[in-house]
């Protein structure tokens, strides 16, 4: 049965999928233990995040139930620095918005199989209505994390920006989910390499979204290759 399983595993990922993923685990485990070597959490965080990021990839609904369990545990990190932009976005909107798109995805397969999505390509008006609700978010949550004293808050800002338009696209199925989530991996880099100045066991949650960028970048090309490959069977 064991065998099976894992034939099953090695069968559903490419072997440049597995050597991705390989590597981000490894990556993240090595730099966690000289950087670190206390805050587990931040660990067991690391390697749910990236390993929903390869399910994710291939358009899995489980990717979006391990994102609810990473949001959760990175709200927790985040509030330890005082980066309480993070943590209320990460745990007022991003598990909310996973646990919606979770739903979505789960209601949406290709062709009745479950393990991928149905790629969706938005229309002019909603992309319109998407930016005009990012913006009033935006302001919203600049004046929130100013009221709580958030360290670096420009960043912060930002980071709510590029979060909420990575789990607006995430709900919607559309490719460009990926991207979003790449330029809110470029800012969080900047976030905890801030915060590695004070602090150099944070240099291991930097790296950690290093690798998350580059998971999110081969994201956005397997979602498009999906893409073309559906609409071509339509």
């Amino acid at each position: 049965m064991y065998a099976k399983e894992r034939k099953t595993i090695f069968g559903y990922f490419t072997k440049g999928e597995i050597a991705l993923w390989c590597v981000s685990t490894i990556l993240i485990t090595v730099s966690f233990f000289i950087f670190d070597r206390e805050n587990y959490l931040t660990l067991a965080a690391s390697l749910i995040g990236i390993t929903s990021l390869i399910f994710n990839a291939k358009g899995n609904p489980f990717g979006q139930f391990l994102m609810v369990i990473f949001s959760i545990l990175y709200g927790v990190i985040s509030y330890t620095f005082a980066y309480y932009g993070e943590m209320i976005t990460y745990l007022g909107m991003t598990a909310p918005m996973a646990v919606f798109a979770l739903i979505s995805w789960l209601k949406n397969p290709y062709n009745g199989n479950k393990a991928e999505v149905k790629v969706n390509r938005l229309k002019f008006k909603e992309i319109i209505f998407m930016m005009l609700l990012t913006a009033v978010i935006t302001i919203i949550f600049y004046y929130v994390l100013a009221a709580f004293h958030t360290a670096n808050l420009i960043p912060s800002t930002i980071s709510v920006t590029t979060s909420f338009l990575a789990v607006y696209l995430t709900f919607r199925r559309s490719a460009f989910y990926a991207v979003g989530y790449a330029a809110n991996d470029i800012v969080l880099i900047i976030l905890w390499i801030l915060a590695a100045i004070s602090n150099i066991s944070y240099l291991s949650v930097a790296i950690c979204f290093v690798m998350f960028l580059v998971n999110d970048i081969y994201g956005f090309i397997n979602w498009s290759r999906m893409q073309k490959r559906q609409e071509a069977l339509e």
